[in-house]
């Protein structure tokens, strides 16, 4: 039984088939693939991931904690610097072996489909229902805890038996990817950038964004954030850098008309968090980029990356393209993910 009669104005549910779970990252072809290869020119990698243990603290978002480490152990004892003559007296090995508690989308990190959905009404009855893309639903398809779960749902499961991470992992993205320096034309002051401005950017450095290209947004937040040493001020957090306008609706016709495969920043949530104020009296979702991408166009969202390097880099030699290989966790079930994803030039 189809999941759903009547699909999102604008949305691509159904375009590569009623199961679907990858959305935009189909457009990442083979022919992606070697368009990325063909932008390697010199062979030199930089890391775009943050060290995980940044931002610090919680201050960005005060339900994401930094990863605690610890060992793993037995009865023989806990496994860090561990003597194993404890357990034959003729071994000579020092052996240490330890585990994270990590929340997934702390620092560097990829938004699945399944991590911000709609009330959407699919089935034509009247009732607006709580989906995620090409109608998956909450509930059976992404489950969650119980009411009764406590605030941290120990203990309680959650899954996404469709739309999770392990999707993303298995489509081992890789392909050709475009950036656009925001922070070289606006600095680093908060900034909402809009249809005009973002236009303006790319005139200006000569920027072509093809269908099938990842899109990458230097802003400058996670140098900013870096700076701070794990020690992120409140009042800076949400009011530097460049953000772009969800409201701006013809910033969104943009997106969908870009075809881009995947859209990535290295600020907090691509967008504006919070949004601009929506209509006052009608419904609109809290963060605008997150529903048009996430949940109508099956386009996934990067944040908090680290682009400084690779942007000025690029910057200097007045190009913006690269190869960007950025496969999340291999982690079934999970709706985010830490990335340690790579470009090269």
């Amino acid at each position: 039984m189809k999941r759903w009669k009547y699909r999102p104005e604008g949305s691509t549910w159904g375009d590569w088939g009623e199961d679907d779970q990858l959305g935009r990252l189909n457009l990442i072809t083979p022919k992606k693939v070697l368009e990325g290869i063909a932008e390697v020119k010199e062979g030199l990698s930089f890391c775009l991931s943050l060290p995980l243990d940044l931002p610090g603290g919680n201050i960005l978002n005060p339900r994401r904690l930094p990863p605690v480490l610890s060992p793993t152990g037995d009865e023989n004892g806990w496994r860090f610097n561990f003597l194993t003559k404890t357990i034959n007296p003729l071994f000579m090995d020092v052996a240490s072996d330890d585990r994270v508690i990590l929340t997934l989308q702390y620092s560097t990190q990829w938004d699945t489909l399944a991590h911000v959905g709609g009330l959407f009404d699919a089935d034509g009855d009247g009732i607006p229902e709580p989906l995620y893309y090409n109608g998956f639903k909450a509930g059976s398809d992404v489950v969650g805890p119980q009411p009764d779960a406590g605030r941290d749902g120990c203990g309680h499961m959650s899954y996404a038996h469709k739309l999770g991470v392990e999707n993303m992992a298995a489509k081992a993205i890789q392909g050709r990817a475009v950036m656009v320096d925001l922070e070289k034309h606006y600095g680093r002051d908060h900034k909402h950038v809009n249809h005009d401005d973002f236009r303006r950017v790319l005139e200006a450095d000569d920027v072509v964004v093809e269908p099938g290209d990842m899109l990458l947004l230097h802003t400058g937040f996670t140098d900013e954030i870096s700076k701070m040493n794990k020690k992120v001020d409140p009042a800076r957090a949400h009011a530097m850098c460049a953000v772009l306008d969800g409201r701006d609706t013809r910033l969104l016709q943009w997106i969908t008309d870009s075809q881009i495969s995947a859209l990535i920043a290295d600020n907090y949530g691509v967008e504006a968090v919070p949004a601009k104020p929506g209509p006052e009296n009608a419904e609109h979702p809290s963060l605008p980029i997150h529903n048009h991408c996430l949940f109508k166009l099956g386009l996934n969202l990067g944040e908090i990356w680290w682009l400084k390097d690779l942007a000025l880099w690029l910057r200097d030699r007045k190009r913006s393209r690269f190869l960007l290989t950025a496969p999340p966790l291999r982690l079934p079930g999970a709706v985010g993910s830490p990335a340690t994803p790579v470009a090269t030039v």
